[in-house]
């Protein structure tokens, strides 16, 4: 039997926790590997055709040819959209990098030692690694334009966040600068976005450090003072799909919320390689808030598909519950199917909610297999058909990040009331929508998911894994080391312990450059 490969550092994920943890270790000269259980996109690679639903979404392992983009959960109390693939979160998401306020902090589940006072140095680091900057002011954008009076309409402050995009310069091998295409949730064909995998990752593997994609792992032990680590290879090469195994001194585990979840509950309750992690793992579940809806019909054209997919964003801080808004919008196809689909009325089938919202998931992957999602010819020219002159709300707020993930005949489920515990949040973020539409002279409607089955889509799952000063309030102390197992640590979005209430990934990536700089100097 060949012996198992050693490294100083395995880390588990590619996202902004793995792909900062990375570079830190790989910079320190340890021998580090990462393993991500999606595959390597290149610029031009990401997927277009929405009917190839085996290279569109992620399923596995449930469904094993199930390998893409985007992997779409439909739990019990909500539903979750996570990317999979080398770059994690960063290849699908709207890019936009933001401090949040200073009080988000003061919420007594924040260990006192992190605060905006300990991250700033950190969100310093980031904001220079990525180079965030943003929209140009010079650019002139007629969605942006009408975002902001409604903004001034309203007596709300409004500002343009920084993001990660490289929006002028010559243009490089594998990146160019932005095209204003709208295509940033979708995969950058262009490689303008400042994705991981071109940034952090990129400079950890020409420091030595090795990237596996198409590795999901499956279980983590400790062993001869370190952890192994067991992964599969999904590779659709069957040789190549036994089990393999991995050592290290130092793990990370940078999962996603919703990964590192299931696989340190797995851990924990199935296979009992980690029986000692604390009672408190899945508790403190956050979906940051997230509430999406539309307006359609607006007075002005607002030529939503050209520009980056979010230019400016709102803030409704002097309400009970503060929250932000943002105006995302797609490219040209994606606006005509969402301007085609309207906005029904569907709260007429809400008796049929509970069935089905359990068969939602292969319903949604049916849609898209046999073109039932696209663009149909509008019925008249009525305004409020016109894709020209719809956009996006999306609403990010504080709830009460009281969700719970545990697992479910085997499976990771979010247990959460959350139409009830968060009733005050989402009535002042859908009369804050409504009041945004007024401006524009157009129609109001939450998300369709939303008015049939009362459950929220989040993008921004958070906590479970939460920083602490003990295992009886937490899973990981302050510097994302898990409690009663040294040497084994976690950092992503998992580790949060509440709801940020602004687009998270800036806090996340700079609570895990602070657990970074402890794992590396954890080594004696």
């Amino acid at each position: 039997m060949e012996p198992i490969p050693r490294f100083d550092a395995i880390v588990i994920g590619s996202g902004f926790g793995g792909s900062i943890n990375a570079l830190r270790l790989a910079s320190a000269g340890r021998r580090t590997l990462v393993l991500e259980r999606g595959q390597r996109y290149r610029p031009g690679e990401f997927p277009r055709d929405i009917t190839n639903v085996e290279r569109l979404f992620w399923r596995y392992p449930r469904h094993a040819r199930f390998r893409g983009l985007y992997e779409v959960r439909f739990f019990s109390g909500l539903a979750a959209v996570v990317a999979s693939g080398v770059g994690g979160g960063s290849l699908i998401y709207a890019n936009i990098h933001i401090r949040p306020d200073p009080d988000v902090f003061d919420d007594p589940r924040w260990p006192a030692s992190v605060n905006r006072g300990s991250l700033d140095r950190h969100y310093d680091s980031v904001a220079k690694m990525l180079a965030v900057a943003p929209v140009p002011a010079t650019l002139h954008l007629k969605k942006r334009d009408a975002f902001v009076r409604a903004a001034q309409q309203l007596g709300r402050p409004i500002f343009d966040p920084d993001e990660a995009v490289k929006w002028a310069g010559p243009d490089e091998p594998t990146r160019a600068s932005c095209r204003l295409c709208t295509q940033c949730e979708f995969g950058c064909q262009y490689g303008a976005k400042s994705t991981l995998d071109l940034t952090y990752l990129a400079q950890a593997e020409r420091l030595g450090a090795e990237v596996c994609s198409d590795a999901y792992v499956t279980a983590i032990a400790p062993a001869d003072g370190g952890y192994v680590v067991t992964y599969r290879n999904t590779s659709v090469n069957p040789a190549r799909r036994t089990p393999e195994s991995v050592f290290a001194r130092r793990v990370v585990v940078c999962a996603g919320t919703l990964g590192t979840n299931e696989l340190l509950l797995r851990c924990r309750d199935l296979t009992r390689t980690l029986p000692l992690l604390s009672a408190r793992l899945g508790h403190g579940y956050s979906a940051n808030g997230d509430f999406l809806g539309s307006v359609c019909g607006s007075a002005n054209p607002l030529d939503p598909w050209h520009r980056p997919d979010v230019t400016s964003v709102i803030h409704f801080d002097n309400v009970r519950h503060s929250f932000t808004m943002a105006a995302p919008t797609f490219s040209r196809p994606v606006m005509d199917v969402l301007a085609s689909m309207g906005q029904p009325n569907v709260r007429w089938l809400r008796w049929l909610s509970p069935v089905v919202w359990w068969f939602a998931d292969r319903l949604l992957v049916a849609a898209f297999r046999h073109g039932f999602i696209r663009a149909r010819p509008p019925s008249g020219q009525s305004r409020a058909a016109d894709p020209a002159r719809m956009t996006n709300l999306f609403a990010i707020g504080r709830d009460n990040a009281n969700g719970r993930l545990h697992l479910r005949n085997g499976q990771l489920d979010v247990v959460w009331d959350y139409a009830r515990e968060n009733e005050v949040l989402i009535a002042n973020m859908t009369r804050a929508m409504g009041e945004v539409s007024q401006a524009y002279e157009g129609t109001f409607a939450p998300l369709a998911t939303w008015e049939l089955f009362r459950r929220i889509i989040t993008v921004h799952s958070l906590g479970g894994c939460h920083l602490s000063d003990s295992r009886h309030s937490g899973v990981v102390s302050p510097y994302g080391e898990v409690h009663r197992y040294p040497g084994l640590f976690v950092a992503d979005g998992s580790v949060i312990p509440t709801s940020i209430g602004f687009h998270p990934a800036m806090t996340i990536s700079a609570v895990s450059e602070r657990i970074a700089e402890a794992v590396v100097a954890s080594y004696p």
